[in-house]
């Protein structure tokens, strides 16, 4: 499983005060804890400073790659804070998150993709919006997927997210998305796939238990990266664990190195 490190988000309170106060320990404190709990990349998003985000996202990138030799996720539905962010990468292969099939945001995003050759998250919706069926969600991937690879996008630097739906606004909304993960599996098998887990238990009491359910489902229904809060300690155990009894954990090695340092609880 690939690891995306959630917490460097300015919607939360702590992170928004950090970036306000220019606080480089503060940032780089969660980027290191996060990368010692099993991230992978670090997702960087500073959306609630709309008038400041191109220099607050070059400022975030800078302090996280100054601590921690660590691949990025740029977070941002802004081209030009993209396109910031991307040059201040010093480090890794970039994540871009994300892209759509939607006319607009497809021609802003991809010309950056390619020329940086950075990574992306591709949202399964187009100008039509988001497809209610799986098979539906399968085609706009595959749709783009096609067109990716005209620019020299290939699908190992595609990750899929089918999108999410909350359970509470409609009961089959947790079955759809698993479904599309599955086709989009079985037809583009070389790319990635994630999701917004947590969109599933919008409007639901406990979430978390919702979320670490899904988050099982999905890996057996092909998920391979999480953007999750790594020191989450219950969730990265379940993960791990799912993986193990999913087969992509050969001899349970992985899980029986996290159980050996400490990092599975029941």
């Amino acid at each position: 499983m690939i690891v995306i490190g959630e917490k460097i988000n300015s919607s939360i309170k702590s992170i928004e005060t950090a970036v306000q106060n220019q606080d480089e320990a503060a940032i780089q404190e969660i980027a290191s804890k996060q990368v010692e709990n099993g991230a992978d990349y670090l997702d960087v998003n500073c959306g609630t400073f709309i008038n400041d985000e191109e220099e607050n996202i070059k400022w975030l990138i800078n302090v996280v790659q100054s601590v921690e030799n660590i691949s990025v996720c740029i977070d941002s539905p802004n081209a030009k804070a993209i396109e910031a962010g991307l040059k201040a990468v010093k480090t890794g292969n970039p994540i871009i998150n994300s892209i759509t099939a939607e006319k607009v945001r497809w021609e802003s995003i991809l010309p950056l993709a390619v020329e940086h050759k950075a990574s992306v998250v591709a949202l399964c919706m187009d100008d039509n919006g988001m497809p209610e069926e799986p098979e539906a969600r399968l085609r706009v991937a595959l749709k783009m997927a096609e067109e990716m690879a005209k620019k020299g996008v290939t699908p190992e630097k595609i990750f899929f997210d089918p999108m999410v739906k909350p359970i509470s606004t409609d009961s089959r909304n947790g079955l759809l998305t698993l479904e599309a993960m599955r086709l989009i599996r079985k037809e583009v098998s070389d790319a990635h796939i994630t999701c917004g887990l947590s969109n599933i238990s919008f409007g639901l009491p406990l979430r978390k238990l919702i979320n670490q359910s899904f988050l099982v489902a999905s890996i057996f229904a092909g998920l391979d990266t999480a953007i999750v809060d790594p020191l989450d300690k219950k969730l990265m155990s379940l993960m791990h664990a799912a993986e193990a009894l999913a087969g992509k954990d050969e001899y349970c090695m992985e899980y029986i190195t996290r159980y050996r340092s400490g990092q599975i609880e029941v």
